[in-house]
């Protein structure tokens, strides 16, 4: 079994203004993922250097960052990022170019983990636009389709979509299933399921949640998600953590945090 989780850090700053990777890191120790997928882990404007130095990381982390020749400073692609096991191998790795009006990205990985399991990863932050959001699901899926080999999938990150029944959740859920992991916006009052992940049929979720600690109640405006997945089938209609979930919100449901900015959920 294997575990992964994402997280939107919101560039390393908490609900207490203050920024520390440090306590990022102190978080993502308490989840031991095996792989996660990061949300604005870079700065936005000028070199957009990484919030977790590469020495920070190697000293006081069991991940390694994985490399996506993009940016020299940067730990990811328009703040998406990967980590992965520093005894996992990383066999191939790239930014997925999304359609958008705002710089949004996602970046992909196919990684061999020290379990001996070889899964392909997408980490993603789609657009605020519920349009967009859509064309860019398909750009993800189109690419996770195009290939040479195919892989157990999981897709993951902050999609910012407040319903499960329609927008991109229900293009994402007609070829994969949803962990129900529950809400992680705002890490205050969590009301929001933005925060996802999603796996191929040839994929398992075996326990799933959001991680709660004191610790990850400040250090971001997001709380991080987690699942444990196996490598074992199961249809795509029913069986443990298939979205959409019953209790989810309707179509027309407002974003209770109007305010937030733009570049930041």
């Amino acid at each position: 079994m294997i575990k992964v989780a994402s997280y939107n850090i919101r560039k390393g700053v908490g609900l207490d203004r203050k920024r520390s990777p440090e306590r990022i890191l102190d978080v993502l120790r308490e989840i031991d993922a095996d792989v996660i997928a990061l949300q604005e882990a870079d700065r936005r404007f000028g070199a957009r250097s990484c919030v977790i130095s590469p020495h920070l990381l190697d000293e006081r982390s069991d991940w390694q960052a994985v490399a996506l020749g993009m940016r020299a400073a940067s730990m990811g692609w328009h703040g998406n990022a990967l980590l992965v096991r520093k005894a996992a191998t990383v066999q191939s790795a790239g930014p997925v170019h999304l359609p958008a009006l705002e710089p949004r990205g996602a970046v992909t990985a196919d990684v061999t983990l020290p379990q001996g399991v070889a899964i392909r990863v997408v980490g993603m932050h789609l657009d605020l636009s519920g349009l967009w959001r859509r064309r860019q699901a398909a750009a993800v899926m189109a690419h996770v389709d195009h290939a040479a080999e195919v892989r157990p999938t999981v897709l993951m990150g902050d999609l910012n979509e407040w319903t499960a029944a329609g927008g991109c959740l229900r293009d994402f859920h007609r070829h994969y299933r949803s962990a129900e992991t529950g809400p992680s916006f705002h890490a205050r009052k969590p009301m929001g399921r933005l925060d996802r992940i999603m796996v191929s049929p040839d994929l398992t979720v075996v326990d799933c949640g959001v991680h709660t600690t004191p610790a990850a109640r400040i250090a971001s405006d997001h709380l991080p998600i987690w699942a444990v997945l196996d490598v074992a089938p199961l249809p795509l209609a029913g069986g443990v953590g298939v979205g959409p979930e019953p209790d989810a919100a309707p179509a027309d449901h407002p974003d209770p945090f109007p305010s937030r900015e733009r570049e930041g959920k």
